[in-house]
């Protein structure tokens, strides 16, 4: 699914409509106005200057109710922003996780039909048993639990029929909406509407993708493989396509109904899931996105286990190592070693004003410092907020914000399972082994394959690379524009320059002409020694010049 391509496709007017009525009945109709979409779609609306109870601290909530009553699409739109912070602030942020993705199931027909279309056979030739009645019903999907001809127990995910082209009319009508507003609303450009659109575009596409899900769920199982007391359900490949995964059975609890008689430790559950986080995070640049206690089931042996891996986040390998240097620091509450991190990761520019940062660093941490740092989820996403990114012109890479609404998330849930939590403390030895990792002279052999494969390119490349050069010179489309402060200086330094290297070439020619003469017998030898005489004179010419030449340099040095 490529919604991108639909970019210039006109909106559904009747939807439009649709959505500019339920904008105004959750008293958005100022903005309605403003935009210009009242007057053109004739919608009646009633100011919110007429609601006495109305206040901005309301906006946020009203905004919920308005995403809830759009349906699918909106929801989901919801949901993608409460992990947003940076750009829409964190309380509506806050306000927008609470948005519930529970919804009536579709019919059985029609999941029969995706499952019967994609997998291309009949549902009693691929299941022994289909329960009809969905065990849960998103806005995307349900799942429905089946066993396979082989008596295993699994959970089928079967996409919503035709939700994939309700969301690409959604979003064309988003995108022109957000346009409209964008254009009109001059305290709103900031938000950069149309970019939180395409942000949206890109999740959602991935999300609707079921095979990139079953990839991310075999990743995750691959890496901690090895850990007894995690674990993520299997996939059955021959059983999923871009609309229907098949996978194992889990039955566990949810994280947040784990009770003293279920005989699982929640203290401990708490430390794993922690653990599992920050091994995510600072070892593996990989890391489920979407950690709500739905997604999070625990099983009767203190096993933690993820499912739902349709938001996940992703950091590259510099860019992590990067991440966890400025982690130590921000945990030992070294504001100078943050800020040079800052700068080494590019995060921050030479515009930034450094000893402003710092004054607002300090007031940070010290916000969330007591004895010892513990809500370094809450600290992330506060400092992601726009009015610290644009104030001091930080640049974070998107999974970067994911990332502080994730390790808040975890962190709520491991206060809730044990109220002395402290994730720091469970972190700490990792941390200690990162650095050990980090300052191993071992580690440096890993850049030198990286370094050397980066010199055989640039070589490779070389010959390509000058031709491309001189042919656009060639065709007059490089430019150079050079602006000199007194010039005639300039140009008698540079008069200077070239006579001395036109002196230093007929030198040169001289010493290597006379030298050829010098070895032969032509041009009136010299009886005592045997060489050109004129081989001889233009040799001790060249050697007066070159030490007139020699002179001239040492005394401009």
């Amino acid at each position: 699914m490529n919604i991108g391509l639909f970019k210039d496709q006109k909106p559904d007017y009747k939807r439009v409509r649709e959505i500019i009525s339920v904008l105004a009945k959750y008293q958005f109709g100022n903005i309605l106005e403003r935009s210009g979409l009242k007057k053109r779609f004739k919608v009646p609306y009633i100011s919110s200057e007429e609601f006495e109870e109305t206040s901005d601290n309301e906006a946020p909530k009203r905004l919920r109710l308005v995403l809830e009553e759009l349906g699918t699409t909106f929801i989901k739109l919801g949901q993608v922003l409460s992990t947003r912070p940076d750009l829409v602030g964190k309380e509506v942020a806050d306000e927008l996780a609470k948005l519930q993705d529970e919804v009536p199931p579709i019919s059985f027909e029609s999941v029969r039909n995706v499952v019967e279309t994609d997998l291309e056979n009949s549902l009693d030739n691929l299941f022994e048993e289909f329960n009809e009645i969905p065990i849960a019903s998103a806005s995307i999907a349900q799942v429905h639990e089946a066993r396979l001809k082989d008596g295993t127990r699994v959970a089928v995910k079967v996409q919503r029929n035709e939700i994939e082209t309700q969301i690409k009319k959604d979003i064309v009508i988003l995108r022109y909406l957000a346009g409209q507003v964008e254009n009109r609303v001059t305290n709103l450009k900031y938000y950069n509407l149309i970019g939180i659109v395409d942000e949206f575009e890109r999740v959602i596409v991935k999300e609707m993708d079921f095979e990139q899900e079953a990839r991310n769920i075999e990743r995750f199982r691959t890496i901690f493989e090895d850990d007894s007391h995690l674990c993520a359900p299997k996939v059955y490949e021959e059983y999923t396509n871009t609309r229907v995964l098949t996978m194992d059975y889990i039955d566990g609890i949810k994280i947040t109904d784990i009770t003293p008689s279920s005989g699982i430790n929640p203290k401990k559950i708490a430390e794993i899931g922690t653990e599992c986080y920050f091994k995510q995070i600072f070892m593996h640049g990989f890391f489920h996105g979407d950690p709500h206690p739905g997604n999070l089931l625990v099983l009767s042996n203190n096993t933690l286990c993820f499912v739902d891996f349709g938001m996940v986040g992703h950091l590259d390998n510099e860019f992590m190592n990067n991440l966890a240097e400025l982690f130590v620091y921000t945990v030992n509450y070294d504001i100078k070693g943050m800020i040079n991190q800052m700068k080494y990761m590019r995060l921050i520019n030479e515009d930034t004003d450094i000893e402003e940062l710092r004054t607002d660093l300090i007031d940070l941490m010290d916000k969330y410092y007591g004895a010892e740092i513990k809500d370094v989820g809450g600290m992330i996403t506060e400092f992601s907020k726009p009015n610290i990114m644009v104030k001091h012109k930080i640049k974070l890479p998107r999974d970067f914000i994911l990332l502080g609404r994730v390790l808040s998330m975890a962190e709520d849930l491991g206060v809730k399972l044990d109220p002395s939590f402290n994730g720091i403390e469970v972190a700490r030895p990792l941390i200690k082994k990162l650095l050990k990792k980090r300052l191993n002279p071992l580690r440096l052999l890993n850049y030198q394959t990286q370094y050397l494969f980066e010199l055989e390119h640039l070589i490779k490349d070389l010959p390509e690379t000058i031709n491309q050069i001189f042919l656009r010179i060639e065709e007059g489309k490089i430019r150079t524009e050079l602006e000199f402060k007194e010039l005639d200086v300039f140009s008698r330094q540079i008069e200077k320059v070239a006579n001395r290297i036109t002196l230093g070439l007929i030198i040169s020619s001289l010493i290597i002409g006379s030298s050829l003469i010098l070895q032969t017998d032509k041009g009136m030898p010299m009886a005592v020694i045997g060489f050109s005489s004129i081989g001889m004179v233009i040799f001790l010419l060249a050697a007066f010049f070159a030490l007139i030449l020699t002179i001239s340099l040492l005394r401009n040095r």
